[in-house]
């Protein structure tokens, strides 16, 4: 750390003393304990605690969450990068190198995600017959009956209620299959006005908030903490809207600070400190910055839950992983029902319940206010200068939206079929690999916070 920085971190800690009125006490001693002096012990409003959750997922979730991620159903997802911005017309597009997807050559992608966008493959002939009565825009009369009535209960669903995202057209010519691996969520170099611009959008036009709550235009500005402090006073249903967003920033700011470029030249990733002290650090911060990786852990559990709520939908023996692989299928089906039940299996699973559970009118209004607005957000994905930036924000903005509509659909989820289509509740392959790499993106957000603490621990 340099002479200067070093004498900016102690005439803060100062000031912070000051006006906490503790001039007597002694700021933390090394860069470890200021920026997680917070994210130890009970959650608030939660009775899980966050070394319960760091042992759940850095032991026992992560290795096997990655190697599920790795295979050819969860790497490849289309997307619509050419999408115009909605809102504004004014992009400045990222021309850096790390900016830019490279997506897949048709050859590139196995022939059975081509063909069965669906999760019921074993209904192949049915489900193609499906597909092209959906491109055509009209149930063909020629169609079989069964068809016909999965055609119009399929688009009755997507145009439902419980969709949270507005999700791409995949059958439009400007989507493409992009590989996830070679196309990873790192830093790319896009920042300044124009990236704060997208996250400053979310927070003031898109949430429940007077308007007097103004949000800092610079993320890294300490008075953040008085934006996110004023948002405590709203009731839980709409201070968890914005601690959602709240929890996503966090998220991949981890990431940004864990997959830093270290040196153009030869294009070397690493953690990178002082990217995440200004970040996070409880004194560069005004302690808004361990009070946010604190927060992050409730969007892991937020997600965590939805996905053993999930898991009838996956054990149901219809459902496969297909990519016309039928033995990787298997093992990869098993491999995620293996998952899903270490999950089911966590102690201390988030209680949705607590939200939305008041009058049943109001509630019914705050439930599609929240849908309603995260929709929105997914629109504004379109407009992230930066193409990787959008690939990653348009997956995760869906992976969560998928991870409320499967919370939100509890009993539709307990009365589906043993066997055969599913008409109330089902989920598509674009809902299905983003939510599963959304998850994967916290999860390892969570474990990255292990490696930072360790890296900072002899820091000052």
């Amino acid at each position: 750390m340099s002479w200067s920085r070093g004498f900016l971190i102690g005439l803060l800690s100062a000031a912070w003393l000051l006006r906490s009125g503790r001039g007597d006490q002694q700021p933390p001693e090394t860069a470890a304990q200021r920026c997680f002096c917070q994210v130890s012990g009970y959650l608030d409003d939660c009775t899980c605690d966050v070394e319960t959750i760091d042992r759940f997922n850095n032991y026992r979730l992560f290795p096997r969450l990655q190697k599920l991620l790795e295979s050819d159903y969860f790497r490849y997802y289309k997307v619509n990068l050419k999408r115009p911005c909605p809102f504004w017309s004014d992009i400045n597009q990222c021309g850096r190198r790390d900016c830019a997807v490279k997506p897949c050559q048709s050859d590139e992608v196995p022939d059975g995600i081509k063909s069965a966008s669906y999760k019921y493959s074993e209904e192949a002939n049915l489900l193609e017959e499906c597909e092209q009565a959906e491109r055509l825009g009209a149930v063909d009369e020629s169609l079989s009956e069964e068809t016909q009535k999965a055609v119009l209960q399929w688009a009755k669903h997507d145009d439902s209620s419980d969709n949270f995202c507005e999700a791409d057209d995949i059958q439009s010519p400007d989507a493409e299959y992009v590989d996830l691996l070679l196309n990873p969520e790192r830093y790319t170099g896009y920042k300044g006005p124009d990236a704060w611009k997208i996250w400053n959008v979310i927070y003031e036009e898109n949430c429940f908030k007077p308007q007097t709550i103004k949000r800092p235009l610079n993320p890294l500005a300490a008075s953040q903490g008085e934006f996110f402090t004023l948002l405590n006073a709203l009731c839980p249903e709409r201070s968890l809207f914005f601690f959602l967003l709240s929890w996503l920033e966090a998220s991949v700011n981890i990431f940004i600070s864990s997959f830093f470029l270290e040196t153009w030249l030869e294009k070397k990733w690493g953690h990178n400190i002082t990217e995440f002290q200004q970040r996070f650090d409880g004194i560069l911060t005004e302690g808004e910055g361990p009070r946010r990786l604190k927060n992050l852990y409730f969007l892991y559990l937020i997600e965590l839950r939805a996905l053993s709520k999930v898991l009838p939908f996956f054990e149901r023996p219809d459902f496969q992983l297909f990519t016309g692989n039928k033995i990787q299928d298997a093992e990869n089906k098993m491999l995620l029902l293996e998952i899903l039940h270490e999950i089911k299996s966590f102690p201390l699973h988030f209680d949705e319940n607590s939200f939305f559970a008041g009058d049943k009118k109001e509630a019914h209004k705050l439930k599609e206010d929240f849908r309603l607005h995260f929709r929105n957000i997914s629109r504004i994905m379109d407009c992230v200068g930066c193409l990787k930036c959008r690939l990653w924000g348009k997956l995760q903005t869906q992976g969560l939206g998928t991870a409320l509509k499967i919370l939100f659909s509890e009993k539709l989820i307990a009365n589906m079929p043993e066997s055969g289509p599913s008409y109330e509740f089902h989920l598509t392959r674009q809902e299905i690999v983003s939510l599963l790499n959304a998850f994967g993106r916290i999860s390892t957000s969570v474990k990255e916070l292990e490696n930072f603490r360790n890296l900072l621990q002899n820091i000052h």
